[in-house]
């Protein structure tokens, strides 16, 4: 691309939005659950299993992610992505819809446990596929120059809907009493995640499918036993994708989700400065991850990821003494730790679209994406506290530091890929 082309190239926001708008409803989706989980566990089972039913629900669908990806992966190779993207966002809209929607357990008994769980399993598959198939569009639409800059807003839409799901429980939980809020306040949240499912479906229908696709589509319908394939002639790019997923899901449940109960329970942290820590953090994720894509398309992925991985390993330990009670700590600790992690996110997308050819990589992403994340994402709030429970916290700290050092010698083996047509 020329200067002067680069000059007067006008980023296709709306297109870049309907890519986006299911990946934000996806995390808001999979965030209330457990938000709310404390609400509604006894109108779906009984006794005092209830909520250890309930996470217990959510936890199984986390493992349908990979099986998600791998046949909604494939089926967006197969298909198209845009068509993919409608199949991920109806599964989600839906499943959070019929939660919402669901009659309690003291109305049709077990019914009510199993319709839960077959909703969540359907959300688990969603999003399996929704990371693999949004990261393959938004890559395959993207100038080589640019990849970097649409692939941002892959990450934006994440980091809005933590947002929004975190500001609409302080909301509800503001405004409405604990009765309230069992009784039918906790359906709210998954009425109106159906109804902005239904919005971002109007929003994509528009979507014009993606060049790479129609170019290769044929290639992927001849493929056999595509999965073994990406591991007999992409090796390598299979490793790779795991190896610096590993840190990326590590950072993500680490920061987003176990530091919070750990801080609270383990350091004896106020859950008013945690929330309020983490909410600065957030907002600062999704300011970064623009300008974090455009430093990328300048001076390439492989630095910034370099500087990500060795700055994580340096720096995560020595972080991890200042969660303890005290604003000041805390937002050190969130802020620091998400914003270095904004050099991966932003380029995410961009750095797993490019290891993959067209014709296999929705599955190949799909796949060793979410089976990575189950792993290690899914595993993060139980290692965090067991290394608590035998009063060896700093381990986790340190098992996060080796993660990265893996990652970085991972990194390293990458081919630099800003400016370079996707295969």
């Amino acid at each position: 691309m020329t200067q002067d082309e680069a000059v007067t190239h006008k980023l296709p926001v709306r297109t870049l939005v309907a890519a986006s708008i299911g990946n934000a409803i996806e995390w808001y989706d999979w965030t209330i659950y457990t938000a709310f989980s404390v609400y509604f566990a006894s109108a779906f089972f009984p006794g005092e299993w209830a909520l250890i039913n309930t996470l217990a629900t959510f936890a199984l669908a986390f493992f349908f992610r990979p099986l998600g990806g791998w046949l909604l992966g494939r089926f967006a190779d197969l298909h198209g992505r845009k068509t993919a993207m409608l199949v991920t966002i109806s599964l989600m809209a839906g499943g959070s819809l019929i939660i919402g929607l669901l009659p309690t357990y003291g109305a049709i008994g077990w019914l009510a446990s199993i319709l839960l769980v077959l909703a969540r399993i359907g959300q688990g598959l969603s999003l399996g596929g929704e990371v693999s198939n949004a990261s393959a569009y938004l890559a395959e639409i993207a100038p080589a120059s640019r990849r970097g800059r649409y692939s941002s807003f892959f990450y934006i839409s994440t980091g809005a809907a933590l947002l929004i799901a975190s500001l609409l429980g302080f909301l509800l939980t503001s405004v409405l009493s604990d009765e309230q809020l069992s009784s039918y306040g906790w359906r709210i949240p998954f009425i109106l995640g159906g109804v902005l499912g239904l919005v971002g479906m109007w929003l994509r229908r528009t979507l014009s499918e993606t060049e790479q696709y129609e170019e290769n589509k044929t290639k992927a319908k001849s493929l056999k036993n595509p999965l073994m394939l990406t591991l007999r002639h992409h090796p390598k790019a299979v490793g790779q994708l795991v190896g610096f997923t590993m840190l990326s899901t590590l950072c993500y449940y680490t920061f987003f989700s176990a530091l919070t109960p750990f801080a609270v329970k383990n350091r004896g942290a106020d859950a008013t400065d945690v929330f309020l820590a983490l909410s600065i953090a957030t907002a600062l994720f999704i300011a970064l991850q623009y300008p974090m894509g455009v430093v990328s398309d300048r001076y390439g992925r492989k630095p910034q990821l370099l500087a990500w991985s060795a700055a994580t390993a340096f720096l995560i330990v020595p972080l991890s003494y200042l969660v303890r009670p005290g604003l000041g700590g805390l937002l050190v600790v969130f802020c620091v730790g998400v914003g270095l992690y904004t050099a991966m996110t932003s380029i995410a997308p961009a750095i797993m679209s490019e290891l993959f050819p067209t014709e296999l990589r929705g599955l190949g992403i799909g796949a060793w994406y979410n089976l990575t994340v189950a792993v290690f994402g899914g595993t993060a709030p139980l290692v965090i506290q067991a290394f608590a429970k035998f009063d060896a916290s700093m381990g986790f700290f340190w098992y996060i530091a080796v993660g990265a050092v893996i990652a970085f010698f991972v990194i390293r083996t990458l081919p630099e890929t800003r400016n370079t047509e996707l295969r």
